[in-house]
């Protein structure tokens, strides 16, 4: 438990760990419950039914802000790194904070308008979540590689995790766009169409590659703090 207290290590462990539970916990229950087949749904579609949905949109909307405040983090850290320095150009680290808060953004629409409500302004909020966050892990990437603070096993592994998060989007887009236009709710007692399965498939893994990719933020964040600095003046 003292790692924890290392610098902001905190954040991105409790990022991982919440956000992994953001995914599986609703699944857990919409199984349990028999509103969805076991046979891997969409992830959205695990939380669609209440009282699942309710937990899925709560715990989304603490996964967006936690995710906010990470991103936020990384670009100030690697805004230090890069001072006094040309390369990497600054611009990218400060496109890659852009596109991490687009990605939040996603998850906040994603979790305010459940498949089941409004499907049209969930799948826009679920592709701003997954394109905007595999563009942001791209540049996160390149960043790192380029300033590699701890060797180049970790560009290796994020390297690896880009490559995994951009196969399965166009996967899953790919497979999603093929599928036959039906409901989107598998029951537990409907052969699955497999199209829709290889589409959901791919959802878990871009959403867990996420996940990981967080999780090599630990190391790194063990090196700094934030602090706020209030600075009152006064009225003449």
């Amino acid at each position: 438990m003292s790692g924890l207290r290392q610098g902001l290590c905190w954040l991105p462990v409790f990022l991982v760990a919440w956000s992994a539970s953001n995914f599986i916990v609703p699944y857990v229950i919409a199984v349990w419950r028999q509103d969805v087949s076991a046979i891997l749904p969409y992830i959205s579609t695990a939380g669609a039914t209440p009282p699942e949905s309710c937990i899925f949109g709560l715990m989304a909307v603490i996964t967006a802000c936690a995710a906010f405040a990470t991103v936020y983090a990384r670009y100030k850290f690697v805004e230090r790194l890069l001072a006094g320095t040309s390369r990497p150009s600054p611009r990218l680290n400060s496109a890659s904070l852009l596109l991490g808060l687009c990605s939040c953004l996603g998850m906040c629409v994603v979790a305010s308008f459940p498949e089941s409500t409004v499907l049209v302004v969930h799948d826009i909020g679920a592709f701003l979540f997954f394109v905007s966050g595999v563009a942001y892990i791209v540049l996160q990437t390149v960043l790192g590689c380029q300033l590699a603070p701890h060797g180049s096993t970790l560009c290796w592994v994020r390297s690896s995790l880009v490559a995994v998060a951009m196969l399965a989007l166009v996967s899953a887009i790919v497979c999603g766009s093929l599928q036959s236009p039906t409901d989107p709710s598998p029951v537990p007692d409907r052969q699955s169409d497999p199209l829709q399965v290889a589409s959901a498939a791919c959802e878990w893994t871009l959403a867990f590659s996420f996940v990981c990719f967080f999780l090599t933020f630990i190391d790194e964040f063990k090196l700094f703090s934030l602090r706020v600095r209030v600075e009152y003046t006064e009225e003449s």
